[in-house]
């Protein structure tokens, strides 16, 4: 992967902090920054939800650091900081059903600990601080496809702390002078995504069923859409609200390929891939779920020069060479 640079800045004697860098999107954009020559990439990471699998290709790089530790407290993320000029921010307990499960633990993570490093950053004065975002925070608004200042009431305990994420970076924006951006991720999938567990993403799912040989479980009626979005267009999206000169302010943006799919066109595309044709089991909606979600991008075009490569196609086919490998 990664055949395409997003960037033109020297990196070499730059040090950046990926936080979840063991996770699925984090150990993408360390991947991208090691074999782009970043001078220095650290990860802080509690493999609560991380695996020591998805960074076992960076341990002998010189350039790579791994400290294990629990954004939770707050000495741990000042140490993280240390030397740091740029940090990517993806730790987090993702899913909606987790957070409905047990939402002290999600408020924890995703709001004590997102503080903690906003602090921690701050102090560490560094150049600037990008975060994991929701279109989860668009909540009950109808509109599509989804604009950055139209959002509506989150619908579940993550969506909640993914706001309130937004609202802590906005005020540090301001108060500190300290530049902070959200990406408003869009049904991130692709290599690495973990595909096992009770919190499992649907695409990773429905590739396991077809290797499987069985046919996924549906929740409703499959009529239900997502703006999926390959992995490296969300890599390409950290890098370049990283390193893009000419932003220097708070910012939310919405990262997507911009085009909305069905489960059950998903299904179908997987099928096509896998040269499967079993059948889903349809069950009931579940709790907290946003019915349709699609993604305006052009704020992202204009801002830091956003353009997605990959297609749900494209990343399909990669994602399923992947799991067939793994």
């Amino acid at each position: 992967m990664y055949e395409t640079k997003y960037h033109l800045k020297d990196i070499s004697k730059k040090t950046f902090l990926i936080t979840g860098g063991a996770g699925f999107i984090g150990s993408n954009i360390v991947e991208y920054l090691l074999k782009y020559g970043a001078g220095k990439v650290r990860i802080l990471d509690n493999f609560s939800t991380g695996s020591k699998k998805n960074i076992e290709g960076f341990i002998n790089n010189p350039a790579f650091e791994l400290l294990e530790g629990d954004i939770r407290d707050l000495d741990t993320c000042h140490k993280a900081l240390e030397g740091v000029d740029y940090v990517s921010h993806q730790a987090a307990l993702g899913s909606v059903p987790r957070s409905i499960n047990d939402p002290i633990t999600t408020n924890e993570v995703n709001i004590t600990g997102f503080l903690n490093m906003l602090v921690a950053a701050r102090d560490a004065k560094v150049e600037r601080f990008i975060y994991a975002a929701s279109s989860s925070t668009y909540g009950d608004h109808p509109g599509l496809p989804k604009i950055e200042d139209q959002i509506g009431n989150p619908l579940s305990p993550y969506a909640v702390t993914k706001y309130v994420n937004e609202l802590y970076a906005s005020v540090f924006s301001k108060t500190y002078d300290f530049h902070t951006i959200g990406l408003r991720y869009f049904n991130v999938f692709g290599p690495r995504q973990n595909p096992n567990g009770a919190y499992a993403a649907v695409i990773p799912l429905f590739i396991q069923s077809a290797i499987n040989g069985e046919g996924p479980v549906i929740n409703g009626d499959g009529e239900t859409s997502r703006d999926f979005t390959f992995v490296e267009n969300a890599v390409q999206a950290n890098i370049k609200a990283m390193l893009f000169n000419d932003l220097f302010r708070d910012e939310v943006i919405n990262i997507a390929f911009g085009e909305r799919t069905t489960l059950n066109q998903l299904w179908d595309q997987i099928s096509k891939v896998t040269a499967t044709s079993f059948k889903p089991t349809y069950k009931d909606e579940r709790k907290g779920d946003v019915k349709h979600s699609l993604a305006n991008i052009q704020k992202a075009e204009i801002l830091i020069g956003y353009k997605p490569l990959f297609s749900i196609a494209a990343g399909l086919k990669i994602a399923v060479d992947w799991y067939t490998n793994h």
